[in-house]
């Protein structure tokens, strides 16, 4: 099942670079390449903490040096995407011994047509989770008992083509976003919609609300922002169009009255909250891209706010430390992902396209270390007839990280969860989940929890 979703994903992504003007058909993974871009993007105050065509590897003053992480605290919630506005939850407290608790299918997995793209959001005792046909359902933490479920298809059938979207939690609210052009407002206890508002163009991307506004970007790169109250649209922002893109995307994050938002241009930008004035852009991407693949600029993981910097990383090879206030970029690194990056402390780890995660000193940009979880994988072999024309397939895919009592947290496309030592990149050990993981673990009330690709929504304690 799992070669088969890579295979779909490869040859929809070939065909995508090859017909990139068809809009949105080339809304995809690209998992199964990773050569890339190597030269510098030149401008601004960016510091090369190495050359591009360089190989990144551990600094030899900070190999095996310690580092402060702050002591972990227990979350009684998870209610947006990144856990926080900002999306930086720093360091959350789950203790537990990685046994499943129970395991809950929600609804219909990805598949020809459908995508589970909402990660889980939670508060007051729920996890709530979204399927890849935009089927919205309340689970109890504890026991894994559906408390409620609400179909948000449109009623004709000739509507009836979209995936996507995701979920935020805000005062007793569920928002939505979907694939079906629409936002909408539903009672988080009773799952009753509220309000709906039709957008012009589908959301793949989950909301974030702050502050009275819920904010989501669209599939055009068009930030949309709508008054929580009444649905009502507000002021929006028009990024750079991108015809390729990644089958995921990226919600934006607040820190006071600024909000970051990324798109599937590589375009980094910095609005005020209040009225979508631009304050800073920043391209995260490198010249010199070699081949179709690198040519994606797609941002897909969330910006991260952390003590005054933005931390992002892009497809095109490009993961960076910027100055919220002035958009000047602190440091880069020539790291491609579609994941996003976990600042805390004095580190920020990010997980590569590769299968790489990498530790990196907040202040210098230098890397503590660097663990390959696919070294010694061989991708299997996909496609063909009978064995004749089979070609490589991708290496697994990793997901996170999640840092939770001292213990990293990713998971893969192989269905497979790896703890590591967060000092010093030691694998600590690995679980068989049974499906496979495409979206982010969420830590809440000393537990973890996992969606799957498959649309079942996994308790570990």
């Amino acid at each position: 099942m799992i070669s088969s979703r890579h295979s779909m994903v490869a040859v929809l992504l070939a065909s995508a670079v090859a017909i990139s003007g068809c809009s949105t058909i080339s809304r995809l993974n690209p998992f199964d390449r990773d050569d890339g871009p190597q030269e510098v993007a030149s401008g601004g105050e960016r510091i090369s903490v190495i050359a591009f065509n360089d190989t990144i590897e551990p600094s030899d003053t900070l190999r095996g040096a310690d580092f402060f992480l702050p002591t972990p605290y227990s979350r009684a919630a998870w209610p947006l995407p990144g856990g926080t506005a900002e999306q930086a939850p720093e360091h959350v407290e789950a203790q537990i011994g990685f046994d499943v608790a129970w395991r809950r299918n929600f609804g219909e997995g990805s598949g020809r047509g459908n995508h589970v793209t909402a990660p889980p959001v939670a508060a007051n005792g729920r996890i709530y989770v979204m399927d890849g046909s935009a089927s919205v359902s309340a689970i109890d933490a504890k026991s894994g008992r559906v408390v409620w479920n609400a179909d948000l298809q449109p009623g004709r059938r000739v509507e009836r083509e979209g995936f996507g979207g995701g979920l935020a939690y805000a005062d007793g609210k569920l928002y939505v976003t979907s694939g079906f052009r629409s936002v909408s407002r539903l009672d988080a206890a009773t799952g009753a919609v509220e309000w709906r508002r039709q957008t012009e163009q589908p959301i793949h991307a989950a909301p974030t609300v702050t502050a009275g506004r819920v904010m989501a970007v669209a599939i055009d790169n068009t930030l949309l922002t709508f008054d929580t109250a009444t649905g009502a649209p507000s002021w929006t922002y028009q990024a750079l169009s991108e015809p390729a893109r990644i089958l995921g995307a990226s919600s934006p994050a607040v820190s006071g009255d600024t909000v970051v938002a990324a798109f599937s241009s590589g375009e980094l930008v910095a609005l005020r909250s209040g009225n979508g004035n631009d304050l800073w852009n920043e391209g995260l991407s490198r010249g010199g891209r070699t081949n179709a693949l690198s040519e994606i600029r797609d941002i897909a993981g969330r910006p991260v706010i952390y003590r005054g910097d933005v931390y992002a990383v892009s497809h095109a090879g490009a993961f960076a430390a910027i100055d919220l206030r002035t958009g000047a970029p602190r440091w880069t690194l020539p790291v491609t992902a579609t994941s996003t990056p976990w600042p805390t402390g004095d580190v920020v780890y990010v997980v590569s396209k590769a299968g790489e995660v990498i530790c990196v000193s907040r202040e210098s940009g230098q890397v503590y270390w660097i663990r390959d979880l696919n070294e010694g994988v061989t991708a299997k072999k996909v496609g063909g007839v009978f064995g004749i024309g089979a070609r490589p397939g991708a290496k697994p895919l990793w997901t996170g990280p999640l840092l939770a009592s001292n213990k990293l947290i990713v998971a893969s496309s192989t269905g497979e969860m790896a703890v590591l030592n967060p000092k010093t990149g030691a694998v600590e050990r690995k679980l068989n989940l049974g499906s496979p993981v495409l979206l982010e673990p969420i830590a809440v009330d000393g537990m973890v929890y996992v969606a799957t690709d498959s649309a079942q929504l996994i308790a570990l304690r």
